[in-house]
């Protein structure tokens, strides 16, 4: 996994599914690169590996040509254990849907999201990496 900085994103990666992850909901979104938007999609209730039947359902749905995740951090950028657990979905998506999977900073985007008053924090959190992650795209 990578994060946009990191590494260019083909030009032919057109389409994204973005994922804000928590160990009891998921909050999705979706964008695209000519856009350079994201739509939140909810929320997916799940844990475990209940969740990856609803991520292959929005997969199918939208045909992303890859994925990106937030990954928190401390406010100084050290890790912590939900650090560690969003590489592991990270390396999980990659892994079962073969799709390229790009890291996001999320520090603070749901509360960002709290603050404008999103309905659903976490499908707008996720909403607000995807946003990031294109605005970073040339």
């Amino acid at each position: 996994m990578s994060s946009a900085s990191d590494t260019t994103v083909p030009a032919s990666q057109q389409s994204f599914l973005a994922f804000d992850y928590g160990l009891k909901r998921t909050g999705v979104a979706v964008g695209n690169r000519l856009m350079k938007s994201a739509t939140p999609q909810g929320t997916i209730a799940a844990e475990g590996d209940a969740r990856f039947a609803h991520i292959a359902k929005r997969i199918q749905e939208w045909q992303p040509d890859a994925l990106v995740i937030g990954v928190p951090t401390h406010p100084d950028g050290g890790e912590h254990e939900n650090t560690l657990r969003a590489r592991k979905f990270g390396r999980q998506l990659r892994g079962r849907f073969g799709l390229p999977v790009y890291e996001v900073d999320e520090r603070y985007t749901t509360t960002e999201a709290h603050s404008y008053g999103a309905k659903d924090a976490d499908a707008a959190a996720a909403a607000i990496i995807l946003d990031q992650f294109l605005r970073s795209l040339p």
